[in-house]
């Protein structure tokens, strides 16, 4: 899907169609978790911290991700390429892998072609909103080619020219090869991918070790004989959150580590699963992370069992000098419940080993914790007299409120008081599909279409 979060939002609202759109935490140690494209062309992309995109495009539309909105379209994505093939592997939200060619979607180029063109043409039809398809023997070259189909394009990637496609790309372009990597084989002269292979399989394991050498050396050969897995096997179920400011009051952080394991346990039980060993991970004011767990008899979806397990754990952790993240998660995951809760509850319990970092990680976006009358920019309302409408901003006890819907025209904004008992949070709208008619043909609306040719997999 093409800029999928902030595409959702401009289709959602629109006010905001072709404007510049941020979505991502809106603190001062946010992220942007998706920019549109016109936010792309001031320089802002994922994983840029918010302040910086906000000097970048301060005139941008700033929002909260609205998760369950995005799921409820990535399913209708999702359904859609499953009545494609058996053989389905999402890797995100908006992106997976198919095999065209175990559905009987496709058993030749041409065919191939067909399939994607359909299917970016069925996914506008649906859900409103615009994916690209990369179409190749491989599912690394599959996702190349869809990288370069964006925005709202298609490519193919004819057999036999795969070679010639990927050696003046970028080492950067492979993957495995991050920016540590990528600045270690810049300094021995490698940039492009034709340059791994002059520099020979030797001379990579030399370079990166064993496992790390082979297989880089392999992809730059175009070697990819991973297969399509159809089902990953959910290993736990987690949330985290990211304070704007360090806690340092302990009773809080007692507090937000119960009110996160109400938030893990329903999550747990939106899948219909239940676990035996409970996480806690603690992140404190100088980036260090402890992970301290507990592994109970048998697994539980029990809200108190999880939260005396949580607040166990905390307990053997010094959180002197402020926290700055805290999450909680259960694994060992089961699909039934052990009987015997009171006995979990009383604490028979048995240690896991712990870890303990100081390595910082990659930071990345969390789904906002609910709070009563916390009025995020981009979610949704309703008004008593008004109708629904989306929170602009808030702040000195205002909420400013633009009132539209996805098949109205730009809305009008009003501002309230925030506890004004005739506003109150609403569900999301449901996007307004596209009729054939207006998605632009069999291709599903224009964008770059280049023919080469391949079957097998799909990287949308």
């Amino acid at each position: 899907m093409d800029a999928f979060f902030a595409q959702a939002e401009q289709a959602s609202k629109p006010s905001l169609r072709g404007k510049a759109v941020v979505v991502g935490g809106l603190g001062p140690r946010g992220v942007v978790a998706t920019a549109s494209y016109e936010a792309r062309v001031f320089g802002v992309h994922s994983a840029m911290p918010m302040a910086q995109a906000r000097r970048l495009a301060p005139n941008a539309a700033y929002l909260t991700p609205r998760f369950t909105f995005y799921r409820a379209i990535s399913d209708q994505v999702m359904a859609l390429l499953r009545a494609l093939s058996p053989l389905v592997e999402p890797l995100s939200l908006d992106e997976a892998f198919v095999d065209l060619e175990a559905g009987g979607a496709a058993w030749d180029a041409e065919s191939a072609r067909l399939a994607g063109a359909r299917l970016r043409a069925d996914i506008r039809a649906v859900t409103g909103l615009t994916g690209s398809v990369g179409l190749a023997a491989s599912k690394m070259l599959a996702k190349i080619a869809s990288e370069q189909a964006k925005p709202n394009g298609l490519v193919l990637i004819e057999p036999g020219t795969e070679r010639a496609l990927l050696g003046p790309l970028s080492v950067r372009t492979l993957p495995g090869v991050g920016p540590a990597t990528g600045d270690h084989l810049r300094r021995a002269g490698i940039t492009t991918i034709d340059e791994i292979v002059e520099a020979g399989e030797d001379e990579l394991v030399r370079l990166l070790g064993k496992a790390h050498g082979h297989g880089l050396y392999a992809m730059a050969l175009a070697r990819d004989e991973r297969p399509v897995v159809a089902e990953r096997e959910t290993k736990s179920v987690s949330v985290e959150d990211t304070y704007d400011v360090d806690i340092h009051d302990r009773l809080r952080v007692g507090l937000e580590v119960q009110r996160l394991a109400d938030r893990c346990v329903r999550r747990l039980r939106g899948a219909g699963l239940s676990g035996r060993t409970i996480v806690l991970k603690v992140r404190r004011y100088d980036f260090s992370t402890l992970t301290r767990s507990e592994t109970l008899r048998g697994p539980t979806d029990d809200p108190a069992v999880v939260r005396e397990a949580a607040a166990r754990l905390l307990d053997s952790v010094d959180t002197t000098g402020g926290v700055r993240l805290l999450g909680v998660g259960v694994s060992g995951l089961a699909d039934y419940t052990q009987e015997d809760l009171f006995a979990q509850a009383a604490g028979e319990h048995a240690e896991a080993p712990e870890e303990e970092t100081a390595a910082p990680e990659q930071p990345r976006p969390a789904e906002p914790a609910p709070a009563e009358h916390s009025w995020r920019p981009g979610h949704d309302v309703r008004h008593a007299s008004l109708g629904h409408g989306w929170v602009q901003g808030s702040g000195l006890g205002r909420v400013t409120v633009r009132f539209e819907t996805p098949d109205s025209e730009p809305g009008r904004v009003r501002t309230f008081r925030v506890d004004d008992p005739d506003l109150e949070p609403a569900d999301p709208l449901p996007l307004v599909p596209v009729r054939p008619s207006d998605a632009g043909g069999p291709d599903g609306g224009a964008g770059p279409e280049q023919k080469g040719v391949g079957s097998g997999a799909v990287g949308g």
